[in-house]
């Protein structure tokens, strides 16, 4: 299988090189990341200016924002595999292009169902920069010590992206509209190419048999599963626009799961599937993005809906939840290089049930204090979890997987957000939310606990 895995030996991390030329390359990794996340936040400020100056209709309106999501979550994972089939430099300098490209489609977009196209193509592009450069960043860093400290740093770069989205976003509407909130990609992704493209390129090897029904299956069940979940959000789970498709989305999993058991090279290798740090790492990316994800989005509507604070005062008050996303990252990364990814994620999983029970206390006119506890709680829980699920993945998975194995790992972890989103956004009050983090943060803990040990024998 051809990955920029079995990169030359001679290639150093960026921490154990300090050379201005090390590092540049760790920054055109990194700033990939940051495009992504940048991409999932910074539209949504610009959303009442698009709508006056694009009048969709109100159907309309939230999939210039989610078609995005939709194709994002569901070929993450046919992206890992072409990562690690093609070469992940290759994958990840085409999509950086691609997304350059595309972000200038969008800012010209004349109405919202062009919009909407440009946005679904857009994640296209960010699904190929996700596995990718998760490979590259591994290639970059053989030790694992190293590894997963640069991918602490790799994670924190690209939650600065997702902090910083909101009030980029807002700025840049006040400053020339939303065409503007596009307009800043192009630059960004070609320095990110100049700097991609002094990564080394991994020698050509033979590469297995492409399973296209598991592509397919894959990439139309995540779709159809994230478009539902999305569609509960907006429109209630009653709503055939949310059960179809999500019944739709199960029936191929079903079938998935059928044809991996009898095609000789599947897409997801019973190799990789079979290590139960493996699975420990997808289980707590779900947990913990479907808490995380969920709980903010629930907090901002509950923030301005439920307490009467302006956007600006939603966005300040939430600021306990989304700002440690910057600065945890680093020290996660350490944590797992020191003691190991499962302790790492059972603080995180134990986090997401403790944020559930300060939530459930919630209720009615809560104490502040007590409110930022539960952010707090929340944001622990994602930025233990979140990095410290890749860093196990990309020392788990055997170095032939390393993008798919991370592309699998996104995939589930865009679900889960989807799936979050939809759930604690239906129930709509604080302590609901809270028990059902209670519930799920238990079982993880363990399930985890005792996937691990079992690893570990």
């Amino acid at each position: 299988m051809t990955t920029e895995i079995a990169a030359s030996p001679t290639v150093r991390s960026p921490e154990a090189d300090p050379s201005a030329r090390s590092r540049l390359a760790f920054a055109g990794i990194a700033i990939g990341n940051l495009l992504v996340l940048l991409d999932t936040s910074v539209l949504n400020v610009a959303v009442p200016d698009l709508q006056r100056s694009l009048h969709p209709s109100a159907a309309a309106l939230p999939w210039a924002v989610d078609a995005y999501t939709v194709v994002f979550a569901g070929l993450l994972l046919t992206a890992g595999v072409f990562a690690d089939r093609w070469g992940a430099r290759r994958v990840y300098v085409g999509a950086l292009g691609a997304f350059a490209a595309l972000s200038a489609l969008c800012a010209a977009a004349p109405g919202v169902g062009l919009l909407i196209a440009g946005r679904a193509l857009l994640g296209a592009a960010g699904a190929g920069l996700v596995p990718a450069s998760l490979a590259l960043l591994i290639a970059l860093n053989p030790d694992p010590v190293r590894r997963t400290r640069a991918i602490g740093a790799w994670a924190a770069v690209g939650g600065l992206g997702a902090a910083v989205g909101p009030v980029l976003g807002g700025g840049l509407v006040e400053l020339g509209g939303w065409r503007l909130v596009f307009l800043i990609n192009p630059p960004i992704a070609l320095a990110a190419v100049a700097l991609a493209r002094r990564l080394p390129a991994a020698p050509v090897r033979s590469a297995r048999a492409l399973d296209r029904p598991g592509l397919l299956l894959s990439t139309g069940s995540l779709g159809a599963l994230t478009f539902g979940l999305v569609e509960a959000g907006i429109q209630g789970w009653g709503s055939p626009q949310a059960w179809i498709p999500i019944g739709l989305a199960l029936l191929g999993l079903v079938a998935l799961a059928v044809v991996e058991r009898r095609v000789a090279a599947p897409l997801l290798p019973s190799a990789l599937l079979a290590l139960p740090r493996v699975r420990a790492a997808l289980l707590a990316a779900a947990v913990s993005c479907f808490g995380y994800f969920g709980g903010m989005y629930l907090i901002d509507v509950w923030l301005q809906h439920g307490q009467g604070r302006s956007p600006l005062g939603a966005g300040l008050a939430s600021l306990p939840l989304t700002f440690p996303v910057c600065v945890m990252p680093f020290f996660t990364g350490r944590l797992v290089a020191r003691y190991g990814a499962r302790p790492v994620l059972l603080a995180g999983m134990s986090a997401t049930a403790l944020a559930g029970v300060l939530l459930a206390r919630c209720g009615g006119h809560p104490p502040f204090p007590l409110f930022v506890a539960a952010e707090l709680a929340l944001a622990v829980a994602g930025t233990l979890a979140i990095p410290g699920a890749a860093a196990e993945m990309a020392v788990a998975a055997p170095p032939e997987f390393a993008a798919t194995g991370q592309g699998a790992l996104n995939g589930i972890r865009q679900s889960g957000s989807a799936l979050g989103v939809a759930v604690l956004g239906t129930l709509g009050t604080l302590p609901g939310a809270g028990y059902v983090l209670i519930v799920l943060g238990g079982l993880a803990v363990l399930l985890i606990a005792g996937s691990t040990a079992r690893g570990r024998r």
